[in-house]
């Protein structure tokens, strides 16, 4: 019989033969049913949601039996939807946590190192001899929305609403995972160098950013409207896919990047900055690489988290519960 669950945080334990709850997509782009043959056994559970109120039901079905690893078998929204409806199921006693890099995009797992074609027996292979990865997902509100705090990794505003709107483009052309980021990026670098400020590429989204708890104004360098930013990114990822620098030197916590405005100049240097260059003068151009305790966004149009769109509106950007991943 597995050792009791210890009270605290997210586990890092380890049990001989630990109980293992599997969250399986069956609409996440490479889910085929292959690694469902492993669900034979006695000490695993899997189950299938088909809506997001199905997942919270199976969370509450494991919290119940007392699972000690939790495997969600999908993309970065797959991710999103666990981790959001597993914060009233689980508290402060989460456990272990693989992702099986099933989704279209799947930047978390390019985070955490895992495999792309990482199946469940190799997840719970790893649960014994595998690495232990904190991370804390950003936990986001929006106002008059009295749901609990969105559990996520990725949000962003402005072009890059519209770059995943071309990456959705991309995944039509067969361009998935890192590929598909990329080719979104060249495409909107390509459109802000050479469009008018016409452009939805150049004109930038009107927005409202102030540091929390403090509530001071994020800093603008005044090139463009001040009301307006081109670009709105945040994460806690450490890594990006394709290697990309989005925050600066790779570091834990909030970071957030913002394009004021998409001056040629500044973009003609955006592929070495992106590849970690990063010169005295880029504040002052335009482009911010910042750490944050917390950020109040007030955005006039989409937002971005993990590849879902949500509505304009006030949201709270803050650092959701310590959760422990394996990976290999």
């Amino acid at each position: 019989m597995p050792a009791p669950r210890p009270h605290g945080r997210s586990g890092a334990y380890r049990v001989s033969t630990p109980r293992i709850g599997v969250i399986y997509n069956p609409r996440s782009h490479r889910n085929k049913g292959q690694d469902l043959a492993c669900s034979a056994s006695g000490n695993i559970t899997v189950v299938q949601p088909r809506a997001r109120e199905d997942i919270a039901h199976a969370l509450a079905d494991f919290a119940r039996d007392g699972i000690d690893f939790l495997v969600i078998s999908g993309g970065d929204g797959t991710v999103r939807d666990v981790l959001t409806m597993g914060q009233t199921v689980f508290g402060d006693r989460w456990p272990a946590i693989a992702v099986l890099p099933k989704g279209k995009t799947n930047a978390l797992n390019v985070d955490l190192g895992a495999p792309v074609d990482w199946s469940l027996e190799g997840a719970i292979a790893a649960y014994s001899s595998g690495r232990r990865i904190v991370r804390r997902p950003l936990a986001i509100s929006r106002e008059g929305d009295d749901g609990p705090a969105m559990l996520g990794f990725i949000i962003g505003a402005g072009a890059f609403t519209h770059g995943v709107d071309a990456g959705q483009d991309a995944h039509s052309l067969g361009f998935f995972n890192s590929l598909a980021v990329g080719a979104a990026s060249v495409w909107g670098i390509l459109q802000a160098l050479f469009g008018t400020d016409r452009n939805k590429w150049r004109r930038g989204t009107e927005m409202r950013l102030h540091y929390l708890p403090s509530g001071k104004p994020v800093p603008h360098s005044g090139h463009g409207d001040v009301n307006r930013r081109s670009v709105f990114l945040a994460s806690t990822l450490t890594h990006m896919p394709m290697g990309i620098h989005l925050f600066g030197k790779p570091r834990p916590g909030l970071k957030l990047a913002l394009l004021d405005h998409s001056r040629r100049r500044l973009l003609a240097s955006m592929p070495a900055i992106l590849m970690g260059w990063r010169p005295g003068w880029l504040a002052d151009a335009g482009l911010h690489q910042l750490d944050a305790e917390g950020l109040a966004l007030d955005v006039g149009e989409r937002v971005i988290l993990d590849g879902e769109a949500f509505p304009p509106g006030r949201y709270r950007i803050e650092q959701g519960p310590e959760l422990t991943f394996v990976s290999v």
